[in-house]
């Protein structure tokens, strides 16, 4: 095979890839589900920028990078604090102006602010002032981070750290609640309903799209004030859905078994669903 110089995309997930995986966002598998929906649903200005931006290896596959923002936290500690947004403990409410900031207070640095600022780059595409941007880097932070922001934990109370904290088992394994929603429902999923793969979930949550619910589509594609991203009205819903849910009837050393994931599962379902449909419509505005 003949030698060629590291991209360096691929360097750093090759770096990342010796290092234990991250606790934060969808998991590798809920981040793929999002983006692939997403793709599908990509107009063609938006398609073709899409597969400009990407890097050659990704073969024009948006959902084999979407997990790259959490595999490259440990080449851009900056980073870490725009994957989730902390909020009152109990006040089940958000707001940009009182909890988008990092631990230091610094504001606008949490996953609402982020998605604001990739997509203020991305606008720039096809423009002389593209050049001051890294614009695949833009295209996948934000891909991630709506992702993200659909999560319900990610935008949790600031005491636990949006489950972080809360020592739980999901069925006898030990794991934390934050886990519990990025990866074991999935995880579960796969195993009891699609033989522990992920192209049949996949194609599940897109007949729902555009059958069981297409009727809420147009709503959930929808930018009020005529916006191009609207990151608050996703972080209001994901912090509903955790109080709702998440952290409903969940105290430390809870066993979360068959009840919970029956329960809970519906509304994993409905948030990998309007993260995917959302990042397109998000990147048809960019780039339409």
């Amino acid at each position: 095979m003949e030698a060629t110089a590291a991209h360096p995309l691929l360097l750093l997930m090759f770096l990342a890839a010796s290092l234990p995986a991250p606790s934060h966002g969808w998991g590798v598998d809920g981040h793929l589900m999002v983006c692939q929906i997403a793709q599908g649903r990509l107009s063609g200005a938006a398609a073709a920028a899409v597969r400009d931006l990407l890097p050659s290896y990704a073969g024009s596959n948006l959902s084999s990078l979407c997990p790259w923002a959490d595999d490259v936290k440990f080449r851009y500690p900056w980073s870490s604090a725009l994957h989730y947004i902390d909020t009152p403990d109990g006040l089940c409410t958000y707001s940009y102006d009182r909890d988008c900031k990092d631990e230091d207070g610094v504001k606008g640095r949490c996953v609402a602010g982020a998605i604001n600022n990739y997509t203020s780059q991305l606008l720039t595409y096809g423009r002389s002032s593209a050049t001051q941007y890294n614009l695949t880097q833009a295209l996948l932070f934000l891909s991630h981070f709506i992702g993200d922001i659909h999560q319900p934990l990610h935008v949790g109370f600031t005491s636990d750290r949006g489950g972080n904290t809360i020592d739980v088992h999901w069925y006898r394994r030990k794991t934390v609640l934050h886990h519990v929603w990025d990866a074991n429902i999935i995880q579960t999923a796969e195993d009891d309903f699609y033989g522990d793969g992920v192209a049949d979930y996949i194609d599940t949550l897109t007949k729902n799209i555009t059958g069981e619910w297409s009727e809420q589509v147009p709503s959930w594609e929808g930018c009020g004030k005529n916006q191009t991203a609207c990151p608050d009205i996703y972080a209001s819903e994901s912090i509903t859905a955790a109080c709702d849910w998440a952290y409903k009837g969940v105290d430390e050393d809870s066993t979360l078994e068959d009840a919970y994931f029956s329960s809970r599962l519906p509304v994993v379902n409905l948030r990998l669903a309007q993260g995917g449909v959302r990042l397109a419509a998000t990147l048809n505005r960019i780039f339409g």
